[in-house]
């Protein structure tokens, strides 16, 4: 019986998934994905080598009947569930407790609920869509792959706040994200340039959720997120670092609710709120507004400050790697952000494709292949 290794990623307006040969190649068997759910959904996927197939799905459409229309889709390819070795969730938030791939049992679950807090535009959509699949596949191990995980090796003065201990030892400490991207970097690095795997490397994983890590031999020694997606560099909708003090006053002094503060440093800052048009880059690339000069400008900038603190991190900086949405395709950003580096010494700099769904059926397969193959 041919078996498969399954990949989703499950947020607050799409599901996306992958399906991988179950062998330790791991040959990419089909994908797709529904987008905009809420508001005008479309199912597009295909089989690797044919020919993509969409479908406009009602507005009604929600999270449980895209996991349904994933699954008939599938099963239209001749897959059921008794072909499907395991599902891999895509999970932001790992807490202090998962540094790789975990079985999504009741008490790993009962812990991925209490973060949820520290992610909230993430981890309550990445949980539904482990619960959606239990209903539908209830035979079939989920496990869940974590974009903490890559930077759960941190030492203490790179992970902690300047906070009291008693604070501190709560859980309030940096975590830092987007790690199944910077994995799979890592990874590419080892295969691809060999030469800069085992060298100084900083990664940026430049999208509408933005971040940099600093990778040293392989591993992640440094990143500017912190306990949750919010810190760092200025992103899409988020407002990336901003002094506490001004939340503060946002909502002592002018009169917001915590709740309210939060929606606007979460989904109306960034990009979004710099420009007063849109999160979108290419808009933004495209318009005469002198405000959306302002705030690409902005972001070049305060990335490539922050790039330098990571360089300090790691002791110097051999390559300068882009990837995610912006990293892949703003060629002018890219090319802004290194002229702003021009005064540190030479460096290289690539373009790396993200690629989190491999690098989570790698992991996985790395992690459990002794009982996958039982």
């Amino acid at each position: 019986m041919t078996r498969f290794l399954l990949t989703l990623n499950t947020g607050s307006s799409s599901v996306k998934f992958r399906l991988f040969g179950f062998e330790a190649l791991l040959p990419l068997v089909a994908g797709g994905k529904i987008t905009d759910i809420g508001n005008s959904p479309l199912f597009k996927a295909r089989r690797e080598g044919g020919h993509e197939e969409a479908q406009t799905l009602p507005a009604k459409t929600t999270h449980a009947d895209a996991a349904n229309t994933v699954l008939q889709w599938l099963a239209g390819q001749g897959v059921q569930a008794d072909n499907i070795a395991g599902i891999a969730h895509r999970i932001v938030h790992g807490g202090d407790r998962y540094a790789g791939p975990v079985r999504l049992d009741a008490v790993a679950l009962d812990y991925l609920r209490s973060l949820c807090p520290l992610a909230p535009l993430h981890q309550p959509h990445n949980l539904s869509g482990v619960a959606l699949f239990e209903k539908a596949m209830p035979a079939v191990t989920q496990y869940g792959c974590f974009d903490t995980a890559f930077h759960a090796g941190h030492d203490e003065i790179r992970s902690s706040f300047a906070l009291p201990e008693s604070i501190r030892k709560q859980g309030v400490r940096r975590y830092g994200f987007h790690g199944l991207s910077y994995d799979w970097i890592a990874h590419c690095l080892k295969t691809e340039y060999p030469h800069l795997h085992t060298g100084r490397v900083v990664a940026a994983h430049l999208g509408n959720g933005a971040s940099l890590c600093a990778i040293v031999n392989g591993k992640s020694l440094d990143t500017t997120m912190g306990m949750t997606a919010l810190d760092g560099l200025p992103m899409g909708t988020r407002s990336g670092a901003i002094d506490a003090g001004a939340v503060f006053y946002m909502i002592r002094d002018l009169a917001m609710t915590p709740a309210e503060a939060e929606r606007v440093l979460y989904e109306e800052s960034g990009l979004k709120g710099l420009s007063g048009l849109t999160n979108d880059v290419k808009a933004l690339s495209e318009s005469d507004d002198g405000r959306a000069a302002f705030a690409l400008e902005y972001f070049c900038l305060k990335t490539a400050q922050h790039i330098a603190s990571m360089a300090v991190s790691a002791g110097g900086m051999d390559a300068l790697v882009f990837s995610g949405g912006i990293g892949e395709n703003a060629s002018a950003l890219r090319q802004r952000i290194s002229d702003n580096l021009s005064f540190l010494p030479p460096f290289e700099t690539h373009v790396i494709a993200a690629n989190e769904e491999r690098g989570m059926a790698q992991s996985l397969w790395n992690h459990y292949e002794r009982d996958f193959v039982q």
